[in-house]
């Protein structure tokens, strides 16, 4: 059985042999080829399913499955409570902290989920729909499901086990796509997309579970209240921080769903499910390495400082290009992709496209501020974004779903650069070696995405081609829209592009 403790000894990576945890620099390379390689796949699974259900179901449907699922997932954030990124810091006891972990998971999973279902009549009155408030009531299950898959899973992370990106993701992400798409075939409707939640949450378990090579009290850990009560304070900002957000989204999905339609709220979900796809991609291969490699590296000064740049010019030089794509073709490719009938779709993503550079800017901020222990400095980051974030929900919601977008977008980019700042310090890094690594690919990313933007609303005109020939069209400008922006980052941030290059060329030796 593999030791959770084995991430402090420096024990090879499970999963991956050969492999050993070194500095950052190795082990973020390694792990985003790793875990990019197969994100792809289940980025394309992902996208496939989109495509097909959005063909199989109206855009009202997919509204009534968002506003029925918001509450169970707001309540499985009550469930987790940090808790497992405390287990991933932590230092010693791994044994009495992942016993602990698991059963103090298990019981808040066990009661969130009996609040969101007596909640559910409530959910029905707030959307003025029977039918949401039944899917509110069947998916209070998933809140438990979820919180039997914390303990597992983050034992994985600590020790680098990518086989959770490997294996565990893709599966859960088949399941879903597998099942969901076979009984909305077969005239299931919205209910085809519960039923394939909480097939790929079972299957998320069982793969988690097994891989992972632990239970409860068989490596002699025991629970502890005091234990808990240590893990708690480390969390609570955490937590703060991920309710917070989860409370946004709730408003967000309410205000949609219930000032606009049905069918705004199918649109709103769909952007926003589109949006995550690259988003998560890039971010999540990378993030799920920083948090413990920051834990690590955090004693020695020089090592954090290197590992903290050159995660920022990595994950920020990835997702720059992907949002100048998505502002200048978004709304045509979604309509290519999705049928004109999604067009609100595709209007959000454009809107939505600052959330993924503000995701690349909190990933390397959260995650050194988290590694370094220094949690209490998020409630500053919490505290102002979510302020922010509300009034400005507020501000837009005149201009529609485009106002929506746009104030997802500003509050995700603030959250960044605020996180970036409080974090600076801690890495010891200064105002001007922040600039260098932001600046470039911004400089590189605008004026290749302006001329995208022209040649496609003047010239190819994709949404207006059919579908395969649209797909083409979007290809060959995506081709060529990467290929200005690899140019330009050689040309003007050579230090930038040869990290980048240094990526691409892990994750095609791993695929």
């Amino acid at each position: 059985m593999p030791s959770p403790a084995g991430a402090d000894t420096g024990a090879p990576v499970a999963g991956v042999p050969g492999s050993s945890v070194g500095p950052l620099s190795g082990t973020l390379r390694r792990g985003a080829a790793i875990a990019t390689g197969m994100l792809v796949f289940t980025q394309l699974v992902s996208l496939v399913q989109t495509l097909v259900l959005a063909r199989l179901l109206a855009p009202a449907e997919v509204g009534w499955f968002a506003a029925g699922t918001v509450l169970s997932g707001f309540l499985t954030t009550f469930a987790e409570a940090g808790m497992s990124n405390a287990l991933v810091q932590r230092e010693g006891r791994i044994a009495d902290v992942a016993t602990t972990v698991f059963w103090a998971t298990l019981l808040a999973g066990v009661g969130w989920a009996a609040v969101a279902l007596a909640s559910a009549p409530l959910i029905a009155w707030i959307f003025s729909s029977d039918i949401v408030g039944a899917i509110a009531a069947v998916s209070a299950g998933t809140i438990v499901l979820h919180a039997l898959t914390y303990v597992p899973d983050a034992l994985m992370q600590r020790r680098f086990d990518f086989r959770e990106r490997l294996i565990v993701r893709p599966v859960v992400a088949l399941t879903f796509a597998g099942t969901s798409i076979i009984l909305c075939i077969n005239g299931f409707g919205v209910w085809g997309l519960v039923i394939g939640t909480y097939c790929s949450t079972v299957a998320w378990l069982v793969t988690a579970w097994t891989l992972a090579g632990w239970r409860p009290g068989a490596d002699g850990g025991k629970p502890s209240f005091a234990l808990w009560r240590e893990l708690a304070r480390f969390s609570l900002p955490l937590v703060v921080w991920t309710v917070v957000n989860r409370a946004r989204d709730l408003l967000e999905t309410a205000v949609v769903g219930g000032a606009l339609s049905a069918t705004a709220l199918g649109y709103y979900r769909y952007g926003r499910r589109l949006g995550s796809l690259p988003e998560t991609a890039v971010i999540d291969a990378g993030s799920y390495v920083l948090f413990p490699a920051f834990s690590r590296l955090a004693g020695d000064p020089e090592r954090f400082r290197s590992a903290f740049l050159r995660a920022l010019g990595l994950l920020w030089g990835l997702m720059v290009p992907v949002a100048g794509f998505v502002i200048a073709a978004g709304e045509p490719g979604v309509t290519v992709l999705l049928g004109e009938k999604w067009r609100g779709a595709g209007v959000m993503l454009v809107a939505l496209a600052g959330i993924g550079p503000g995701v690349a800017l909190m990933a390397v901020g959260m995650e050194s501020i988290k590694g370094t222990g220094r949690t209490h400095l998020l409630n500053w980051v919490t505290l102002f974004t979510s302020v922010l974030g509300i009034c400005l929900l507020f501000a837009l919601l005149p201009l529609g779903l485009t106002g929506v977008g746009l104030a997802l977008s500003l509050s995700s980019v603030v959250a960044g650069v605020l996180s970036l700042l409080l974090a600076r310090p801690l890495a010891g890094v200064t105002f001007g070696e922040l600039t260098s690594r932001l600046g470039p690919p911004v400089l590189v990313a605008a004026p290749a995405a302006i001329a995208l933007g022209l040649l496609e609303h003047l010239v190819s005109h994709s949404d207006q081609r059919g579908f395969l020939a649209g797909v083409a069209v979007l290809l060959g400008e995506g081709v060529g829209y990467l290929m200005l922006y690899a140019a330009g980052l050689a040309l003007f941030a050579p230090a930038a592009w040869r990290e980048l290059s240094a990526v691409v060329r892990q994750v095609r030796h791993a695929g």
